[in-house]
């Protein structure tokens, strides 16, 4: 399969099955489109009957080209993964890579958008102990089979709210690092409001990322993330945020904003955050029932999309003029990139990725915390909910059979299960409205990362 397009001046072929992805000029991307629909001479002549200006013998010869990349696997690849889905995915079973840590199911936020019921998960505020932490990391080193690696996110509600803990509980995982041979790489998420030195002084020292939550311009940041007395908090987070990023030598840090229906036109949110000098960004579009007052409406589909196409230029402007920023969603290795694995499986959910709540529960991660009929087991007891548990593994790319004939299958795996879920019920499900959003997104990302190739001479 191939997926041939037109973005911001550029001709872009790429062939799903192989990864490869070909700038070409007008005749090639004609040829390239309507190959194989009938015999070479044919299509010749078909083509210089609707472009007579092009050379003949130069068109007979793209044809020819075209024929070689096909034989050669670089066009119209044959899907040779789908037979594999499933036995890949199998191959893991039981092992655990990643937990997200719930150390406060509250928050000092109460933003509307939360799908956390303001950290509450739709139940009782609560902080998780320093003990069911500790048997947190217990459970993952025991169920990580040979991994060496391990990932834990310090999530909430507002996880500085439970600061403590949290240094307690990546102090405890220091100290057995050696003795289990395994290597802790912790991840932050916060809102910014209780940000001081010695928040910044851990972090910096101990996260390997942090995540920093900024919807962008302050009218529309305060229309939605404010305090329980309605204000807003823009004006306290921002300053510690920029202290903060400046200590981490502006590395290993992510702006995490949120648009909604109150700013499809988000590429001025993130216009402000490189003023406030953030060069580490990613804007992701509000996930919630139709009819909220957040949703995002079909007008502000169309609106984000060409939204993504000017982030795309913009992003080309200013690494060529020697000030490049990174977007989350535009990082593709066009050459290497995730393995097959990922590709065809996906985040891992419910398998490789587990949340843990304040009382030590599982859940498939932190979208499906509350949700009884998705509680997997406990940190103590394992997972014993096993019918929910291979629903997640068996869900994958080619599970869905939507997903089958999608140029940008190899991409998305497949999306997340979560929003599936939410706006399909099913796990398996197909959130239409997320495929065209990546299904762009992936076509600025492959735009932007083949033109820097051809331009620093990589391609």
């Amino acid at each position: 399969m191939i997926h041939a397009y037109r973005l911001n001046g550029s001709n872009i072929v790429l062939d799903t099955c192989s990864g490869s992805v070909h700038l070409v000029d007008e005749m090639a991307f004609q040829v390239i489109s309507h190959f194989g629909e009938e015999e070479p001479e044919a299509l010749c002549r078909r083509l210089l009957s609707e472009f007579p200006e092009w050379n003949p013998q130069e068109l007979t010869e793209c044809i020819h080209e075209v024929g070689q990349l096909r034989d050669e696997g670089k066009l119209f690849a044959e899907d040779t993964f789908a037979p594999m889905a499933g036995e890949l995915k199998q191959r893991t079973a039981g092992v655990v890579k990643a937990l997200c840590l719930h150390v406060a199911h509250t928050c000092n936020l109460n933003c509307s958008y939360c799908f956390a019921s303001q950290g509450k998960y739709h139940g009782e505020r609560a902080v998780m102990s320093f003990e069911v932490g500790k048997q947190a990391l217990n459970f993952l080193v025991a169920n990580s089979g040979t991994r060496t690696n391990l990932e834990v996110d310090f999530f909430g509600g507002e996880p500085l709210m439970n600061f403590d803990v949290v240094k307690k509980l990546v102090a405890y995982a220091r100290t057995i690092e050696h003795e289990v041979h395994k290597h802790f790489r912790f991840t932050l998420t916060t809102n910014g409001m209780l940000i001081d030195d010695d928040v910044i002084d851990f972090c910096n020292r101990e996260m390997h990322n942090v995540v920093l939550s900024l919807d962008g311009r302050r009218k529309i940041h305060d229309r939605l993330r404010v305090d329980y007395a309605g204000n807003g908090s823009w004006e306290r987070i921002v300053p510690k945020f920029q202290k903060l990023v400046k200590a981490r030598g502006g590395k290993n840090y992510y702006m995490r904003g949120t648009f909604t229906h109150a700013n499809p036109d988000f590429l001025e949110d993130i216009k402000v955050m490189l003023d406030l000098g953030f060069n580490e960004l990613s804007m992701e579009p509000v996930v919630c029932a139709k009819g909220d007052p957040a949703a995002l409406t079909d007008e502000d589909l169309e609106i984000v999309m060409k939204q993504y196409e000017e982030l795309a230029l913009l992003m080309e402007k200013r690494r060529k003029e020697g000030r490049p920023f990174t977007f989350y969603h535009y990082m593709i290795d066009l050459q290497g990139g995730p393995c097959i694995y990922k590709r065809i499986s996906g985040c891992g959910s419910g398998t490789e990725y587990m949340a843990v709540t304040p009382w030590g529960d599982l859940y498939p991660c932190h979208q499906f915390v509350g949700e009884d009929s998705f509680k997997l087991g406990d940190i103590w007891n394992g997972v014993s909910n096993t019918a929910v548990w291979q629903k997640f593994a068996d869900c994958n790319v080619y599970a869905r059979k939507e997903c089958r004939t999608c140029w940008a299958r190899l991409y998305c795996s497949g999306g997340c299960a979560a929003n599936a879920w939410h706006s399909t019920g099913a796990i398996d499900g197909v959130y239409e409205d997320g495929c065209k959003l990546f299904r762009k997104r992936m076509e600025c990302a492959i735009t932007l990362e083949a033109k820097r190739m051809l331009d620093e001479g990589e391609a």
